[in-house]
């Protein structure tokens, strides 16, 4: 796979909580886990399961940073 983005965390699916129409996928990538909105189409054509290694790909063109007063 080769993708313009340069944020890929790899890792491994931990949990998926289908909806209506889409589906919350959880990934560990070593301790921390990234939680992504797909369709439910997207779970079965990307073959998604728990305990399967999956990538998530971030691309943002801007990052904020806050602190708390």
């Amino acid at each position: 796979m080769k993708l313009s983005a340069r944020n890929i965390l790899r890792g491994k699916v931990v949990e998926i909580v289908t909806g209506a129409v889409t589906s919350h996928v959880r990934i560990d990538i070593g301790g921390a886990i990234v939680t992504a909105s797909v369709t439910n189409a997207a779970v079965q054509e990307l073959d998604l399961a728990v305990g399967k290694p999956a990538a998530a790909v971030i691309k943002a063109s801007d990052v904020m940073v806050g602190v708390d007063d």
